[in-house]
């Protein structure tokens, strides 16, 4: 049997798809790092511990867990979060194969993005299979592991799971500029990414700019900077990609919205020093580094937000079902 897990929004949005495809014997276990945003379905359910440091959180709930992991072959873990290194830990310390999906991708600089970039390549260190977005990624995996005499190393290119959720979508290009920061490499300059963020949304009045706000105390705690942006509560999913289709371009920190607009031929203000998606560079994406550079990045994207024809580096919204195939695949190893 197969474990998957998850343990925030995004985590789960990405594994929904291939639960829709998986034939073979599973169960799905939910963490609770996202425990104040909701999530989907699972068979059982773990409860972060208070600890002084979040991150920690994890590791410990995945510690005191009891029976998780009885009768299970392997497990799929999803992304970089500390929920997906703490449950490849867990199968680890049991000797059960980790199979990591979404994986590959790197900033190759532990401070951005922090913790992920770490943990991420920790799980690589540690995984069986490597279910990679894009043949970049597979190279990555390959270069790391293949001088370690990995004889045995699996890795598949199947693309990314998140762009199947948007194959129903017809993109419009409207004049909403739709917004997310809360990246923890931002945390310690969101004031000052909020006061240029509202500057140019006061000096664009023909434009609507909408921030769905992210619930951490560190992004809450600078709201009241916002005086000319739209400032909403989180949006379920299923309303935040049809915003995502019809408005103009993005402003995000998230890796996610790099994907999610790539394919939804939107172009994205990617605001940080570096990204891990880096495909998308140039025709989809804009890297900005600082506060300071928003207003230039914001004008060069506004003058020329249209995508054209180009095909998303992501995916082609079937990625799930060749995901399905690789656990069905492996699963008969076991």
């Amino acid at each position: 049997m197969i474990l998957l897990s998850y343990g925030t929004r995004p985590e789960w949005i990405k594994i929904q798809p291939v639960l829709e495809k998986l034939t073979i014997p599973h169960k799905v276990v939910f963490t609770g790092q996202h425990e104040d945003i909701a999530v989907g379905k699972y068979d059982e359910r773990l409860h972060f511990p208070d600890c002084e440091n979040r991150l920690d959180s994890a590791f410990a709930a995945v510690a005191a867990s009891k029976n998780i992991f009885d009768g299970v072959n392997y497990v799929l873990v999803q992304g970089d979060t500390s929920s997906a290194l703490a449950m490849a830990m867990g199968a680890y310390h049991r000797r059960i194969k980790v199979i990591h999906l979404e994986a590959g991708l790197r900033s190759y600089n532990f401070e951005h993005p922090y913790p992920e970039e770490f943990y991420r390549k920790t799980i690589t260190s540690i995984a069986y299979g490597h279910i990679c977005p894009t043949i970049y990624n597979a190279k990555n995996i390959e270069k790391e592991r293949g001088h370690g005499g990995d004889d045995d190393l699996q890795v598949f290119v199947t693309g990314n799971t998140v762009c199947d959720n948007l194959i129903d979508l017809t993109p419009e290009y409207g004049n909403e500029v739709l917004v997310t920061l809360h990246r923890r490499e931002n945390h310690a300059r969101m004031e000052a990414w909020f006061v240029a963020l509202d500057a140019i949304a006061a000096t664009n009045p023909d434009l609507t700019f909408t921030l769905p706000l992210h619930p951490n105390p560190n992004v809450q705690k600078h709201k009241d900077v916002l005086k000319s942006v739209n400032v909403v509560e989180p949006m379920p999913y299923e309303e935040f990609i049809k915003r995502l289709s019809k408005c103009k371009f993005a402003i995000s920190d998230s890796g996610g919205i790099q994907e999610e607009s790539a394919f939804l031929r939107k172009k994205c203000i990617v605001c940080r020093e570096h990204t891990e998606r880096t495909e998308g560079l140039g025709a989809f994406a804009r890297l900005c580094g600082s506060p300071e550079g928003l207003p230039f990045a914001f004008e060069s994207v506004n003058r020329d937000y249209e995508v054209g024809d180009l095909a998303c580096p992501y995916g082609d919204g079937e990625a799930s079902g060749r995901v399905a195939q690789v656990l069905e695949m492996l699963h008969e190893d076991f």
